[in-house]
């Protein structure tokens, strides 16, 4: 049976608003009401159609009169800020992630209406790290924790849905892991990245990256607020692509750089706004993260239209590429080959400054 009310957050933002405006043309739906701190843009305001819009801060007691004044039935939240710079600072970031989910699953616990509850989480959650499996199924967990960032107020987002649902067995609880979104129209930080015309990558690695195209991530959420499935799946396109593949196809010039560079460069970027890109998503550009979407396909019930392949085309076709694809390559090869040159440099040099080896006999001691 459709959901009769259903309150969506986040609406300000592309995905939310659309997500809205999709489930307010639902006839079987009877009302939609979107939750956000700072008004749609008139473009967005103009697709929501029916949508009720409310200027409400999760944060607040507010958004608890409203769940209970309206009785809605489906939340569905993605009121998720994963960039310091969006929400004010690394501070605000984790009030609204952690502090803002915290009083809407209290609101979501008092109200007698509410029998289902969708969460836009993300697959960052498994962390990115050397020791990563080829692909993460919904049972794993990271091999390496989240020290701080969105990754980490992700994990602590799904252990407190988690608990909600310990406390409300009644309500059915879904939460989505999805892989990085890309399209032509959605906004992230990973087409910030990639259309930035010289691309700074970490030397010596090369990330496998799994992408969704928005037209999918909006179909799969449609499908979790108006569907009875109940768990955790992993959200993401078939197949993969290299980062450096990535780069060449959207006409991009790839330029390897030393970890240590890249993370001063990382610090800079954010600095003065050029893309915010955290220690956390600096170690994913290393080693890249894949999901299995088996449970998506078998149990959710959605296939994905678009590949990771497709779903790269569809944006490339909406950018111009700084410099033309044959040209990406040779540029790529010299910039490699400079790049090789200087390492074989460096590892001559080494091998004249590398230490003795330890006595025999004595047990050479490193920090860990």
């Amino acid at each position: 049976m459709p959901p009769a009310v259903v309150l969506v957050t986040g609406v300000s933002r592309w995905l939310g608003g659309a997500l809205a405006a999709e489930l307010a043309r639902d006839p079987a739906i009877e009302r939609v009401i979107g939750v956000d701190t700072v008004p749609p843009s008139p473009e967005v305001l103009r697709r929501l159609g029916r949508t009720e819009f409310v200027r409400a801060d999760i944060r607040s007691p507010l958004i608890s009169k409203v769940i209970t004044t309206a009785s809605v039935d489906t939340v569905v939240h993605m009121n998720i800020s994963s960039t310091p710079a969006g929400s004010g600072g690394r501070g605000p970031m984790k009030e609204l992630n952690v502090i803002g989910t915290m009083q809407l699953l209290a609101a979501c616990q008092r109200a007698p209406s509410v029998r289902r509850f969708v969460l836009k989480s993300t697959s960052a959650v498994y962390g990115a790290s050397s020791r990563d499996p080829a692909v993460f199924t919904e049972a794993m967990q990271a091999r390496r924790i989240p020290a701080g960032g969105f990754a980490k107020d992700s994990l602590d987002i799904e252990g407190y849905v988690r608990s909600f649902s310990r406390r409300r067995p009644d309500v059915g609880v879904v939460g989505l892991r999805f892989t990085n979104f890309i399209g032509p129209r959605i906004d992230s930080l990973l087409t910030h990245f990639l259309r930035m015309p010289l691309v700074p990558t970490a030397l010596g690695y090369d990330a496998r990256v799994q992408l969704l195209h928005e037209d999918d991530a909006l179909a799969v959420l449609t499908r979790a607020t108006t569907g009875d499935f109940t768990g955790t799946v992993n959200v993401g396109g078939e197949g993969t692509l290299l980062l450096s593949q990535v780069i060449r196809r959207l006409g991009r010039l790839q330029v390897p750089l030393p970890s240590s560079t890249l993370g001063s460069l990382g610090r800079l970027t954010r600095r003065f706004g050029f893309v915010d890109y955290s220690p956390e998503q600096m170690r994913f550009l290393n080693f890249g993260r894949v999901v299995d979407t088996t449970v998506l396909r078998e149990e959710f019930g959605y296939t994905p239209r678009y590949t990771t392949a497709d779903a790269l085309a569809d944006y490339a076709a909406t950018i111009s590429p700084v410099i033309p694809p044959d040209l990406v390559r040779g540029a790529t090869g010299r910039v490699q080959d400079l790049v090789a040159r200087v390492g074989s440099a460096a590892g001559s040099v080494g091998e004249r400054l590398r230490p003795a080896p330890a006595a025999p006999g004595l047990r050479a001691v490193r920090d860990a």
